[in-house]
């Protein structure tokens, strides 16, 4: 039987396929974005009070109306946004269902979608399904948006473009002169610009300034973020989007037949955190993070990737390339990454997932570090062995192809 062409162009999730292999490998999973520790007690105490409340039955399509009239309260007190509960938020599977259903929506097959790489992995095959053409533009760690590459991506043709700051994986927290650029070009292309701001409150240099909030762009403005990184529940799936309501009207649209809505229960949880949590929450959350970044880049540098520290999220994009082992630099990323996750017991996600040419993410992989300290530092301890005899003769194995020699080699490391 064949199958939808539109699922030829992309491949099943690679950071899914690595926590997969690293529940395989009982390796120490820093592949997903998913953190090990609890999520503030009200927060759980509210979803639990609503189920025994018998809050358990579908919510308001675009969401349950406290949840809805909290995100505008936040909205207006933090950036000074203002949006209508009613009209111009809608509540969503988490920021994920949140994204493709403002892509369906809004993007008609042909369109252009700008897209900055390294890119979370979602967008491409976004674009895809959508039936438009991504066009990329580079988004280094540590370094500026070139401007002028971005400005000749437009086009006539284009319709959107996808920001994502702070950013995954390349850890930017676009600064305020290189969202004026963007917005600028909007404007100038009359283009929409549809934002992911899941790790707003996770940064470690710079503001977060919502493209929406400059001049031009409200009308022109998708705004996602959602609840799963700030609150650490990635597993409850609550999202939402703020638009005008003539992109709203079309979004809920999609929305609704997509999934009807986010679960009720859990929305009320998530109301009662935004309703109750104080900025010195916020605040902690990003020491909290800063301290758990400089933890696990100081493990990786110590074992000899090159990194640079993330100004925001909560990933480490590192090449492996220069390692202290010859062999590093003949394996591709893939089968570092699974070498790594098999033979050390640290699971990344290989670089090439984050990028339309597998070519240059061919030496990168990309690590967590939304885990508690006990696992980082026993993450640190594992990647300390890179320089060993056994780690060396290990990569080689792998480097040459020699299973027979690979599998010594395997049963020496688990000894």
């Amino acid at each position: 039987m064949s199958t939808a062409r539109r699922t030829h162009g992309f491949r099943e999730s690679v950071i899914r396929g690595m926590t997969r292999l690293a529940r395989e490998h009982r390796s120490i999973n820093l592949a997903q974005g998913f953190p090990n520790f609890p999520a503030p007690e009200l927060l759980k105490d509210a979803a639990a009070r609503a189920i025994h409340d018998d809050v358990n039955q579908y919510a308001i399509t675009w969401g349950a109306g406290r949840l809805r009239q909290a995100l505008a309260r936040v909205y207006a007190e933090w950036y000074g946004f203002d949006a209508d509960p009613d009209r111009e938020i809608t509540v969503t599977c988490g920021a994920t269902e949140a994204m493709i259903s403002a892509m369906l929506a809004l993007v008609d097959p042909g369109d252009e979608v700008v897209v900055f790489e390294p890119f979370y992995e979602n967008y491409g095959p976004d674009a895809i399904l959508s039936d438009a053409r991504p066009v990329f533009v580079p988004l280094e760690p540590g370094q500026p948006l070139d401007l002028d590459r971005l400005a000749a991506a437009f086009s006539p043709r284009t319709r959107a473009v996808i920001v994502n700051t702070p950013s995954n994986p390349a850890g930017r927290v676009l600064t305020r002169r290189e969202l004026e650029a963007i917005a600028e070009l909007c404007v100038r292309h009359d283009c929409l610009a549809i934002t992911d701001e899941i790790y707003e409150h996770i940064r470690y240099a710079g503001e977060h300034l919502p493209i929406a909030t400059l001049p031009g762009m409200r009308e022109r403005t998708v705004t996602i973020s959602g609840a799963s990184k700030t609150f650490g529940v990635t597993g409850w799936r609550i999202g939402w989007v703020v638009a005008p309501e003539a992109l709203t009207d079309a979004i809920r649209k999609v929305h609704d037949f997509l999934t009807v809505g986010a679960p009720a229960p859990l929305q009320e949880g998530v109301a009662a955190a935004l309703e109750q949590l104080d900025r010195r929450f916020y605040a902690d959350l990003a020491d909290g993070y800063r301290r758990r970044r400089d933890r696990l880049f100081a493990a990786l540098d110590g074992a000899g990737f090159r990194c640079t520290p993330p100004e925001g999220a909560y990933y480490i994009l590192a090449d492996f390339s220069e390692l202290p082992v010859p062999a590093a630099a003949r394996l591709g990323d893939s089968d570092f990454a699974v070498w790594l996750s098999r033979e050390v017991g640290v699971t990344p996600v290989p670089g090439s997932s984050f990028f339309h040419d597998p070519a240059r993410g061919r030496s990168l992989v990309r690590f967590v570090f939304c885990k508690t300290d006990d696992v980082l530092d026993e993450a640190a301890r594992r990647l300390a062995t890179l320089g060993t005899p056994r780690a060396d003769a290990g990569l080689a194995a792998a480097a040459s192809g020699d299973a027979a020699l690979a599998a010594a080699v395997r049963s020496g490391l688990q000894r």
